[in-house]
């Protein structure tokens, strides 16, 4: 089998429908044409398996902390703006770590990245939030809470990559 470019015949469909395109990119994972252009896309149930394992953790973290800061839109929302800068700081370190430090492994970067930071970290709650808080007309409260989470998360990611570089974080 040879790696499929996702190649189209002139008289056929596309060899693969959108989800498994999607499927296979989220776990980097290549799909596979037969010499006869059908596609078989190739899924790992334990790579699979790890995503939704690190995935049922870190929501379930990220559950917890909601349940202790609930959100309320005249105040800063804690809950969220915490597991986002953490999210974003463990994604950095687990990326950087598996990618320069530790051998290859087929199942930690699914079950780190995509599972357990995937499942603590919430942009969609973070753009509901910001909507309620326009709602109750607190303007100054959602640009500081946007930019905050932003360039808190950009932080995180820089000094997790430096910490597992072990670099000077002024070099």
């Amino acid at each position: 089998m040879t790696p499929c470019a996702f190649r189209r015949r002139a008289t056929s469909r596309p060899p693969c429908s959108l989800v498994w395109a999607s499927v296979s990119l989220a776990i980097g994972r290549r799909l596979y044409c037969t010499p006869s252009d059908a596609l078989t896309p190739h899924i790992d149930t334990r790579e699979l398996a790890a995503i939704f394992a690190g995935g049922f953790l870190g929501a379930v973290a990220r559950g917890a902390l909601d349940n202790a800061l609930p959100f309320h839109p005249d105040a800063w929302p804690w809950s969220t703006f915490i597991v986002n800068v953490v999210g974003a700081f463990l994604l950095g370190y687990f990326a950087t770590r598996l990618q320069e430090r530790l051998p290859l492994s087929a199942y930690r970067r699914p079950f780190l990245g995509t599972g357990i930071c995937g499942g603590l970290t919430t942009f969609s709650t973070m753009q509901l939030q910001l909507l309620r808080i326009v709602d109750a007309h607190h303007y100054p409260l959602a640009i500081a809470y946007a930019a905050a989470s932003v360039v808190a998360g950009f932080a995180g990611v820089f000094l997790a990559t430096k910490l597992v570089r072990r670099a000077p974080l002024l070099a």
